[in-house]
């Protein structure tokens, strides 16, 4: 990767692993790059106890333009910033194809309970004592469900570009080569708020418009669920983010792909008076619905601004992130 070359990147989850044990001995490391879709090779790791003392950073993304080249120059770059890592692709299908699809088509949900079992019983990782994530994209808030939900492995530090945690007001116009989108464009944007199009369209199920929350709360199959908004609220949602060490959150400054943009700090827009609401004025902050509240007031809750459109990641901001969030 070229220095400020943009690397554009779109969707769930990255993991990558590395440490020391307390006594500071190097463990033999392995480096894992993986295509989304591919089969997991086996560890070059030297034994299953070296593993268990590793500490983790995973990430997320599912599909990335120059998707071999792309996810071999995140991983090479994480290698050189913070020392020899090994590298673990989540993919939600064996097939690449059907991993790429996956993207748009399927329910979050059902997805994210699969990562929850597939690092449950991931050889390596579930032996570890932390994790570190990064999400990117849509990636982050699936990330988060992960933690909400499930946490096991634990995440120490977590990091999402560009991610949605509020959700978005307006679905993205679909590229005119992107015939997966097209075709399902009609349904989704007509019947958003149908089972059908919930179980089933993943943009849907982060779809969020302040001005119709009803409809959000009655029928959002996942973001109202992972961010506490329904009457009755889930106390390990909360319980399992106060146990992260940091909380990260990039927006870009010239996003025009995620709507609003200011989604990625969890801010609310109006959509009419376009009136930012941040978060630390809302009530899930105020009412601490999910644990941002209890983070931020020890200084575990960072916002950081990243130049350029949505997902442009220059490696001077990948290794200032790794550096400052990953490294020990």
């Amino acid at each position: 990767m070229a220095n400020n070359e943009n690397v554009f990147i779109y969707g769930h989850f990255i993991i990558a692993q590395h440490e020391r044990d307390n006594a500071g001995t190097t463990f033999a490391r392995a480096n894992i790059l993986l295509n989304p879709g591919a089969s997991s090779p086996a560890s070059t790791a030297s034994s299953s106890r070296e593993l268990a003392h590793l500490k983790s950073t995973v990430g997320g993304m599912a599909w990335l333009r120059r998707q071999a080249d792309g996810l071999r120059s995140i991983g090479e770059l994480l290698n050189k910033t913070i020392g020899e890592t090994y590298t673990y692709y989540i993919r939600l299908d064996d097939n690449a194809g059907a991993d790429r699809t996956a993207t748009f088509l399927g329910n979050v949900t059902s997805q994210v309970q699969k990562v929850c079992n597939d690092l449950a019983s991931h050889p390596a990782l579930s032996k570890a004592r932390a994790i570190n994530a990064i999400g990117f994209s849509q990636g982050g808030q699936f990330l988060r469900g992960y933690i909400e939900r499930c946490n096991k492995p634990r995440v120490a530090n977590f990091v999402t570009f560009g991610s949605q945690h509020n959700g978005i007001s307006e679905f993205q116009q679909c590229a005119t080569t992107d015939w997966l989108c097209r075709n399902w464009e009609t349904l989704l944007k007509g019947n958003t708020w149908t089972n059908f199009v919930q179980s089933r369209l993943v943009p849907a199920q982060y779809y969020r418009d302040p001005e119709d929350l009803e409809k959000y709360l009655d029928s959002s199959n996942f973001l109202a669920d992972i961010n506490n908004e329904r009457k009755v609220k889930n106390s390990s949602y909360k319980e399992n983010l106060k146990t992260l060490d940091k909380f990260a959150m990039y927006m870009f400054t010239e996003d025009t792909t995620v709507v609003p943009k200011e989604s990625a700090y969890f801010s609310e827009v109006n959509t009419t008076s376009e009136t930012v609401t941040k978060i630390r004025d809302r009530d899930m902050y105020q009412e601490d619905w999910i644990g941002l509240r209890w983070l931020d007031e020890r200084g575990r809750l960072d916002f950081r601004l990243a130049e350029g459109g949505h997902m442009q990641l220059t490696t001077e901001l990948l290794e200032d992130c790794f550096r400052e969030y990953f490294k020990s």
